[in-house]
């Protein structure tokens, strides 16, 4: 699957770190776009570099991983555009400025045009949006992008699988995004299943 990986200034890097890893691992073809707050938030949060596809593969020894980095200002990507549109993409952390540009329609950046990309072409936006509490404003905007098609993950994890650590609370989250893009994992124990 071509999928398109976001990350924007919200806390919580450490959500869209995790999921480009597991999406590389499962052989996806990721690109992957990051904010300018998104990078420094990334940087400031993890101490992890965005902008070197090659030292992210080292990072977790996937030399094979197919990995394209675009900037947050190239509205030329081919995901700029519906007729090469990837086939997913995934916003994580969605900060709520991201929310209320797209849900206004407004694509100043390569994350903003392609979601409205993803939508215009009915294929799957899935948003991890990272903010508490959450305005009137932001649920409102949160409601629009669910109507016009989007997936809304909000990042709250789950206690019924015993998770025992940080990394237990994040992969909860992440599996959940990797669920919603059909893709198979064991991140987590599943309500009802064994131990």
């Amino acid at each position: 699957m071509n999928i398109l990986l976001a990350i924007t200034g919200a806390s919580g890097s450490i959500y869209g770190l995790r999921l480009l890893e597991e999406l590389l691992k499962a052989g996806q073809q990721v690109t992957l776009v990051a904010s300018r707050s998104g990078l420094e938030v990334c940087r400031f949060e993890t101490g992890v570099a965005l902008d070197d596809a090659e030292a992210l593969m080292r990072r977790w020894d996937l030399p094979e991983a197919v990995l394209t980095i675009r900037a947050e200002n190239d509205l030329w990507a081919p995901e700029a555009s519906g007729s090469a549109a990837p086939e997913a993409m995934v916003i994580a952390p969605c900060s709520m400025g991201t929310v209320g540009r797209i849900a206004a329609g407004i694509s100043g950046t390569l994350i903003e045009r392609a979601a409205d990309v993803l939508l215009k072409e009915a294929r799957p936006l899935i948003l991890l949006p990272r903010e508490t509490p959450l305005s009137a404003i932001h649920l409102e905007n949160l409601l629009r992008l669910a109507h016009a098609g989007a997936r809304i993950v909000p990042a709250m994890p789950a206690f019924y699988h015993g998770p025992q650590s940080l990394d237990d609370l994040v992969n909860f989250v992440v599996g959940k995004l990797l669920d919603q893009l059909g893709i198979n994992h064991s991140l987590f124990r599943r309500w009802g299943s064994e131990a």
